[in-house]
C-alpha cells in the first residue's frame, strides 16, 4: 500500500515525501495554514489616476488594467527519518534543493495547482525530536517563497 504522503506536494516534479522523507504539515491538529497561504490571492498593483485638487475624488482611466503583484508565500514542512544520520542528510539535501533555483511547486489535491516560487529564508524551526539520541527523527519549518508572477 502507498504511503498516505505520497504524491501530495510535488517540486520540479519531485515528490518531496519519496525524495526527501518531507511533507505539509500544519501547526496545530485540523489547521489550515498552508491551504490558506497556497489559495491566497495577490494584491493588486496600484491603477494609475489623477487627482484634481479642484475636483472631488480622483480619475480613472475607463477601462481599468488590473495586474497582480509579487507575493510571498510561507509555507509549513515538516521532516521525517528513521535515523538520526538520514535525517541530517534528508534535510540538508532538502533545504540545498529548495536553495537550487526557481521551483514549481505542485498540488495535485487542488486540481494540479501549480506555483513558480523561489526560496526566500527558513523563517522557523522546531524540532520535534532529540537530535543527540538515536532513532525516528522529526522536525517542523517554515519556508517563505517569494512567487513573481501570482497564479491569481
Amino acid at each position: 500500500m502507498a504511503h498516505i504522503l505520497e504524491g501530495q506536494v510535488l517540486i520540479n516534479g519531485i515528490d518531496i515525501w519519496t525524495r526527501f522523507g518531507a511533507f505539509l504539515v500544519e501547526d496545530k491538529r485540523g489547521g489550515l495554514e498552508n491551504l490558506a497561504e497556497i489559495l491566497r490571492p495577490s494584491k493588486l498593483k496600484p491603477e494609475l489616476c489623477v487627482n484634481i485638487r479642484e475636483k472631488h475624488g480622483e480619475k480613472y482611466r475607463t477601462a481599468l488594467t488590473p495586474r497582480n503583484e509579487a507575493r510571498e508565500v510561507t509555507l509549513n514542512f515538516a521532516l521525517f527519518q528513521d535515523s538520526k544520520t538520514f535525517w541530517l542528510v534528508r534535510y540538508q539535501e532538502f533545504i540545498q534543493f529548495l536553495k537550487s533555483g526557481w521551483l514549481t511547486v505542485t498540488f495535485p489535491n487542488l486540481g494540479g495547482t501549480k506555483i513558480k516560487v523561489r526560496y526566500l529564508e527558513c523563517t522557523k524551526h522546531t524540532p520535534i525530536t532529540y537530535l543527540w539520541k538515536e532513532g525516528v527523527h522529526a522536525a517542523k519549518f517554515k519556508v517563505k517563497f517569494r512567487e513573481p508572477e501570482p497564479i491569481w
